[in-house]
């Protein structure tokens, strides 16, 4: 059986001394009275539950699934599901960071992004339940109608009611530009939709008393592709005007999919049949309130992976401290009994660190770009809440792509560490690894994020953002780089941005003569930036320790982290290297190729 323990230490120093949070916090009205001591109760609270909640029903959702009856096609969540959900509404946690207008707790979202994380590392089949409910009242809050925000949004914070988002069709995928799923007007104001979607996460359960899709169609005079599409906000129980729940809605799960992971997280086919709903936002205009939902999902998606990479990590390190075999190559270490322990081994210290590399390196990401989502939203000068946009827009394909990608090397290479009881169940290593699989895939694949990033991202402003983030390199490069101290983690961030500007240039070159030379180049490119971004980070979080320990800060934890990002720098950033040697071989050696792909 694994264990788990919230890295509330790890977070505190993220939080409080690498981005000191509160005094940016402090500058939106909104969170003039928020302390240091609030966020760490919160926190520990929230650890807790996830620990002493969440955690034990994780190999139990794996093993059971979910379960549909086909006559009335109800969805039966695995054992405690249920159960579990109540505490967590009765403790108040699904009202954390929304709205206090609408009975939220108005708490920071970096608060939530936290708690998120400890709950991804749990359980991340049950936190899907939830979770996509935040991205569901995102969208109601930025687009919906005060009548659709009034009967919904309370009902969504408080947790009484769930949230989905229904985008794909078996036929189109992510390019919804595709769907057939048709809304026809009624003379009461309302839409009957009919149409099929699939691959919906908790699209149908016995955890809450209702379920709120929000529904991509097409108006019969709408126009063709993605500008034809509109959002419709669906009820699984129509709710009536006193806020009382009406009839059955034809909205229901058609079939369950049968996956290789978070299997306690039901992911159906919903079948629409003259569903009743109401428009989201303006005609064919769905796509605009729709991606308020899908870039939360996406920073989401890359707090999942965030939460596997970090309870693989503790279960992989306790393994290695206690499993014995053979001896160290430079003689015993653990002369009392007959073999050592398999951590003194060099190569399980690198599949260890590289996990914990991750993990932080993740997390500070992570926290940074929550910190700018709320800046978007509830800053009061304008200015920081477009610049923060625009960043943030910027870093969310890296969020989303470049942590699940590591998040599938990190679990597979704490399933390793175990050998041979990695791959058997009862150890839950492997269910890391199969839950993982899924985030390099949804919200948009990670080759979908690679093209985003690249081709809207950077080349679609020419690198305006790519530079404004360049800036904050160059900023610490020039606060740090007389510092002997910090020389082994300024100079590759030094040398890298130095690089990027020509390596994005050549590769925008090619771009705009050849459009598939931007799709050939793209996953690489990504990563690379990514490694820029995680660098940077990394840097930052290497000059804290170092002033610690300057200032006679004997906690271990410091020397750790001082440690840590040697070996990220040493070992896992000089990835780039050989990225943009792959990138710059261009795309002949990929589309040219018709012979050998017939």
């Amino acid at each position: 059986m694994p264990n788990y323990n919230p890295p509330i230490r790890d977070m505190q120093f993220v939080l409080h001394e690498l981005f000191n949070v509160v005094d940016d916090l402090k500058t939106m009205p909104r969170h003039s009275e928020i302390d240091v001591e609030t966020i760490n109760a919160v926190l520990e609270e929230g650890g807790k539950f996830a620990k002493e909640i969440a955690f034990p029903l994780n190999m139990v959702g794996d093993k059971e699934g979910c379960k549909l009856d086909p006559v009335s096609h109800e969805v039966t969540a695995p054992t405690g599901f249920k159960k579990a959900y109540a505490q967590f509404v009765e403790a108040g946690w699904p009202a954390l960071s929304s709205d206090p207008e609408y009975g939220g707790q108005g708490l920071p979202l970096v608060v939530n992004q936290c708690f998120y994380e400890m709950l991804n590392s749990a359980n991340q089949a049950w936190t899907m339940y939830p979770g996509l409910t935040h991205g569901a009242h995102a969208a109601l809050h930025a687009h919906g109608t005060p009548e659709q925000k009034n009967m919904y949004l309370p009902k969504l914070i408080s947790g009484e009611w769930t949230g989905t988002m229904c985008l794909t069709e078996s036929h189109c995928g992510t390019d919804l530009g595709l769907m057939r799923t048709k809304a026809e007007a009624q003379a009461d104001g309302t839409y009957r939709i009919t149409g099929n979607k699939i691959f919906i996460s908790a699209g149908e359960h016995d955890l809450a008393g209702n379920i709120i899709h929000l529904v991509l169609a097409r108006l019969s005079d709408a126009p063709p592709g993605i500008k034809g599409i509109s959002l419709f906000v669906v009820p699984k129980f129509l709710v009536n005007p006193d806020g009382s729940l009406g009839e059955r809605n034809g909205i229901y799960c058609g079939g369950l999919e049968h996956k290789m992971g978070i299997n306690g997280s039901a992911t159906c086919q919903m079948v629409l049949e003259n569903a009743v709903g109401t428009m989201v936002g303006q005609p064919n205009k769905g796509m605009a309130a729709m991606f308020v939902m899908m870039n939360a999902a996406r920073l989401g998606v890359g707090n999942q992976s965030l939460g596997l990479t970090e309870v693989a990590y503790q279960n992989a390190l306790a393994y290695a401290k206690d499993r014995i075999q053979m001896r160290s190559l430079s003689g015993p270490k653990a002369k009392d009994k007959p073999a050592d322990p398999i951590i003194v081994h060099a190569d399980v210290r690198k599949m260890l660190l590289t996990a914990k590399a991750y993990a932080e390196g993740g997390r500070a990401l992570a926290v940074f770009s929550s910190i700018l989502l709320e800046k978007e939203h509830y800053h009061p000068d304008a200015k920081v809440r477009q610049e923060s946009g625009e960043m943030l827009s910027f870093l969310t394909p890296i969020v989303k792509a470049f942590l699940t990608d590591n998040g599938w090397t990190a679990t597979s290479s704490c399933l390793q560490v175990f050998g041979g009881h990695g791959f058997i169940k009862e150890w839950g290593m492997e269910q890391y690894v199969r839950d993982a699989r899924i985030n390099m895939i949804y919200e948009g694949t990670n080759t979908i994020q690679s093209l985003d990033l690249l081709g809207r991202k950077v080349l679609g402003n020419n690198g305006a953002t790519l530079k404004k983030f360049g800036k904050l390199v160059a900023q610490l490069i020039e606060q740090e780089g007389v510092n002997e101290d910090m020389a082994e983690f300024i100079n590759p961030i030094a040398y890298l941005g130095d690089k990027m500007t020509k390596f994005t240039t050549e590769i925008g070159f090619k771009g705009f003569q050849n459009p598939d030379e931007v799709g050939a180049a793209a996953v690489d490119y990504l990563r690379v930036a990514g490694h820029l971004v995680m660098g940077y980070f990394w840097a930052r979080m290497a000059q804290v320790a170092l002033r610690e320990i300057a200032n006679g800060n004997t906690d271990p934890f410091y020397a750790a982290k001082l440690q840590t990002a040697r070996f990220y720098f040493a070992r896992l950033f000089p990835e780039t290297a050989s990225l943009m040697l792959t990138a710059r071989t261009g795309s002949k050696n990929l589309m040219d190729t018709d012979l050998a792909l017939a």
